[in-house]
């Protein structure tokens, strides 16, 4: 039982979300680049007008402390210290006039600048 619990730990999973419409768009940008290994990495650092700002990229490493969560093959991955500002965003993907690109709705931002990169 407990080897059970330390995979578990190894493998603890976070609160953010990936709609398919997201999923679908980072399965294709890795096909793209031909690349397999790679994670979306989510997280936030000190920054910005608010605050805080969104850092989206990908990733092949997996580091200590980090929780990972798989949707439809794509790993989204979340240091620890980001986690609690994201617990319950969700990642969508945007392809209109007025915006093309990953966008993050998150509950747990208070306030946010007028362009929308930060939050607090």
């Amino acid at each position: 039982m407990t080897v059970q619990n330390e995979t578990k730990a190894q493998t603890a999973e976070h609160g953010v979300l990936l709609t398919d419409v997201a999923s679908t768009k980072v399965k294709s940008l890795l096909e793209q680049e031909g690349r397999d290994d790679l994670r979306l990495r989510v997280g936030v650092q000190p920054g910005g007008c608010s605050g805080l700002i969104y850092q989206l990229y990908f990733d092949e490493r997996t580091l200590d402390g980090d929780a990972v969560r798989d949707f439809d093959g794509v790993e989204v991955v979340v240091d620890r210290m980001s986690a609690p500002y994201l617990d319950g965003a969700t990642i969508d993907f945007a392809d209109t006039i007025e915006k093309q690109g990953f966008t993050i709705d998150n509950p747990n931002a208070g306030s946010s600048c007028a362009c929308g990169d930060s939050f607090s």
